[in-house]
């Protein structure tokens, strides 16, 4: 769907040092999600931002800080029409299947993006330019669990309810130090 900004597209890898594989979007994918479909493999996450880009992935599957590797990404930021992979086999196994959920940011639709903490109970607050109804946080530079809240379920600031990409625990109450869901965006209330 080009007007919300998402595609899902399923390929073959070639097993080479650099692949392109087209995402059908109308502008450069910023964050996008890849599952190897035949083999055991974690989920490996792309985000185009400064601080993260084609250098750079995070597992979905675990809590570790972003990695360096040229084998997912094969050092090469995505373009209006394909995004590169490496030889890494999470993303490019010769004759193995891979799908992969890419999205670009709509204004007032969808927001991809960092920002940076500042170890305070009175966190930031990130403009998304709408209500956001699912949020997805990952430090990047530390070994911490992904963090999910979204406005479905029970739990309304500071008390939503999170669930985790990687761990298998049920999903629990932020307590104290959540965060709030905004009319344009969401407020970090924990350190």
């Amino acid at each position: 769907n080009t007007e919300a900004g998402f595609s899902v597209v399923s390929y073959t890898g070639n097993g080479g040092s650099s692949a392109t594989v087209g995402h059908g979007l109308t502008q450069a994918p910023d964050c996008i999600w890849l599952k190897h479909r035949t083999a055991g493999e974690g989920w490996v996450s792309f985000w185009n931002t400064p601080a993260m880009g084609p250098a750079k992935f995070l597992g979905f599957n675990s809590t570790g800080a972003a990695s360096t590797s040229s084998g997912e990404w094969n050092n090469t930021a995505p373009t209006n029409t394909v995004f590169t992979i490496g030889n890494q086999g999470r993303v490019n196994t010769n004759n193995n299947t891979y799908i992969a959920y890419c999205f670009h940011n709509v204004d007032g639709f969808q927001k991809t993006g960092i920002y940076y903490g500042n170890a305070n109970a009175d966190g930031p607050e990130i403009r998304c330019g709408f209500r956001p109804a699912f949020i997805l946080i990952k430090n990047t530079a530390d070994a911490e669990f992904w963090t999910l809240i979204d406005n479905k379920r029970l739990g309304y600031n500071e008390t939503n309810s999170i669930l985790s990409t990687n761990s298998v625990t049920t999903e629990y109450a932020a307590g104290a130090g959540g965060f709030d869901i905004l009319s344009n965006g969401f407020k970090v209330r924990g350190t």
